[in-house]
């Protein structure tokens, strides 16, 4: 075998070869799931709601539709405020007193 062919392929194999990590890129690990929002969904139609709190990104809050399809609401929406502050208080009467 030709000794430059063989150079060539041990550098090509060299350059290649990556080590096998765990570690995510950092452009995954940072990126928000929600990258913009929409204020008005019919409330019929959402079929239901994930909420995400991650520590690089602000409070997102997911709408899985009827017609499968997901989109993010704004969280600031008065609707949406309204019904987090009555899951709140009906969490704070199911709990029970100690």
């Amino acid at each position: 075998m030709d000794l430059k062919l063989l150079a060539v392929m041990a550098v090509l194999a060299v350059a290649t070869y990556t080590p096998v990590s765990q570690a995510k890129p950092i452009s995954l690990v940072e990126r928000c799931w929600c990258r913009t929002t929409v204020n008005t969904v019919p409330q019929r139609n959402i079929r239901e709601l994930k909420f995400l709190h991650t520590p690089n990104c602000p409070f997102q809050v997911i709408a899985k539709l009827k017609n499968h399809k997901e989109v993010c609401i704004n969280p600031e929406t008065k609707w949406l405020q309204q019904y987090l502050k009555n899951a709140v208080n009906k969490m704070k009467k199911l709990k029970p007193v100690k």
